[in-house]
């Protein structure tokens, strides 16, 4: 029983540190959540969450893994999350202008949920990670989690080992990404209620962040293809 906890807990640290890196995606949500409220930010992570739900099934079945096998298909992908993003961060800009203050709702509340959605498809973070650590949650067999800590990894060899395919381990993944999808929302709208200026400030924020992946995603697909 204490295995399954310690299993649980660690699929829980393991969603939260997919889920949580700043990034195109928590940008989006910040700018719905501070926007158009609560319902909108969290509809923003779930669209980033269903995404993952469809990368595990496909990693399952293991048709993830044939993108290995074709070079073309990653630099495609960068092309077109970076044209994405900077689609994408045109309507953050004109959020920017346009949001004067917090508002509870409003229009285009499904907006925030297409964004990701599509963006995680094109995502190569996040078809890399179910080719390596998401295959390696599916496998049997045992994880040193501290072990791949940066420079205190050799310390703490040995202190956390979890049971890889189990469970427990998906349950707590999946668990944790529920939690950041609705609690990051949450915090910024709880913010943006109480400073008016939150609002236009985190979507012009959300402009920035989405330019500089889009930019970077452009140009590691053209030095790919190059």
């Amino acid at each position: 029983m204490a295995s399954l906890v310690v299993t649980g807990f660690a699929g829980v640290l393991f969603g939260l540190a997919l889920a949580a890196p700043p990034g195109p995606m928590n940008a989006i949500i910040a700018e719905e959540s501070v926007v158009r409220g609560w319902a909108a930010g969290f509809r923003a992570g779930l669209g980033a969450m269903l995404a993952d739900v469809l990368f595990f099934v496909l990693a399952l079945a293991g048709v993830v893994a044939v993108i290995d096998r074709y070079p073309a298909v990653r630099p495609a992908l960068y092309l077109a999350g970076g044209c994405l993003m900077l689609y994408f961060a045109i309507g953050a800009v004109e959020e920017a202008r346009a949001a004067t203050s917090f508002t509870d709702g409003g229009r285009a509340a499904t907006t925030g949920f297409r964004k990701t959605f599509v963006l995680s498809l094109t995502n190569p973070y996040q078809i890399g990670f179910w080719l390596t650590v998401g295959v390696g949650l599916l496998e049997r067999g045992t994880l040193d989690v501290l072990a791949y800590a940066p420079a205190v990894g050799q310390l703490l060899e040995g202190v956390l080992v979890v049971q890889t395919g189990s469970p427990a381990l998906l349950l707590g993944f999946f668990g944790g990404i529920v939690v950041w999808v609705v609690a990051y929302p949450a915090a910024l709208a709880a913010a943006g209620r109480r400073v008016d200026a939150f609002a236009p400030a985190v979507a012009a924020l959300s402009a920035v962040v989405l330019v500089g992946f889009g930019l970077l995603f452009l140009a590691m697909g053209t030095l790919r293809v190059v």
